[in-house]
């Protein structure tokens, strides 16, 4: 039988972070399940034992807390297959009605906790793994990486900032480091996402208009895919050696990619007049 694989997953509370971990786990695989609140899942501690589930308070937002749980990672198994860097959470208004420490805020987990998790997994990939073992780390993105969402024009900026981080480390990586980088870009789920949105009052000139929409849109329960089937997929794009740089999780977010590239073709058609002479 071959080995399990160590994963480590961020913001393993609910929602796909929660899915991950248990669906790992039932392939018999060892998780790293790090969240703010490690009481949130004492299910799943009572059902296995500490040799398969190795559950570590984590605020990404502090580097302290990240270089910890490396190296207890290190000090329990002395090896790490995949990461999963899942933790984030949206802000939801008008950019002009959202505070700049909540948006720095939601940066902090959003982009710099993704990538210091980042900095940290390849580190350990590279130079606590056996060499040319590597590792596989999986950075979350979605729609709002491909395309701007109206009030939630700051969390979309906090997405593309980490598709373009992403594409742009992996190839920073040395072939001989056999590390693989994959973006996640989802589409929408069944998880708490909007229940844990961070919303603020619009002002009264957005009234009836394009905001006004999306807030009538994010009353209800989040639509979309179940989480357990994207878990599934996650977990066989770990182990698939060929997987692309960026796999798109969801019809609805792979409608959005195709409307985009039409999108950027018609921009780049339109901008020859303005580009013909310039280098």
């Amino acid at each position: 039988m071959s080995q399990p694989k160590v994963w480590l997953v961020t913001g393993s509370s609910v929602g796909l972070g929660r899915a991950v971990t248990e669906h790992v786990l039932s392939q018999g695989d060892i998780v790293v399940a790090t969240l703010r609140k490690p009481e949130a899942i004492s299910d799943l501690a009572s059902k296995y034992d500490s040799s398969r589930l190795l559950i570590l308070k984590l605020d990404v937002s502090k580097l302290e807390d990240i270089k910890a749980v490396f190296a207890k990672i290190n000090e329990t198994y002395g090896r790490l297959d995949v990461v999963h860097n899942n933790a984030g959470y949206g802000v939801f208004a008008e950019a002009e009605s959202i505070p700049d420490d909540a948006a720095r805020t939601m940066f902090e987990v959003n982009f710099w906790g993704l990538v210091n998790i980042s900095k940290e997994a390849i580190r350990f990939f590279r130079e606590v793994n056996k060499p040319g073992v590597g590792g596989r780390l999986l950075n979350t993105s979605s729609i709002a990486g491909l395309t701007g969402l109206p009030s939630l024009s700051l969390y979309s900026a906090s997405k593309y900032a980490v598709e373009g981080f992403s594409e742009a480390l992996s190839k920073e990586m040395k072939p001989e480091w056999n590390i693989k980088i994959t973006i996640l870009t989802l589409g929408g789920f069944k998880t708490n996402g909007l229940q844990s949105l961070a919303s603020f009052p619009s002002l009264p000139a957005y009234e009836g208009g394009v905001i006004s929409q999306m807030r009538q849109a994010f009353s209800g329960p989040m639509q979309g895919g179940e989480p357990a089937k994207a878990a599934r997929e996650i977990y066989r794009i770990a182990n698939e050696p060929s997987a692309r740089g960026r796999v798109l999780l969801g019809r609805d977010v792979i409608a959005i990619a195709s409307s985009q590239i039409k999108l950027l073709q018609e921009d780049a058609d339109a901008s020859e007049t303005f580009s013909a002479d310039l280098n």
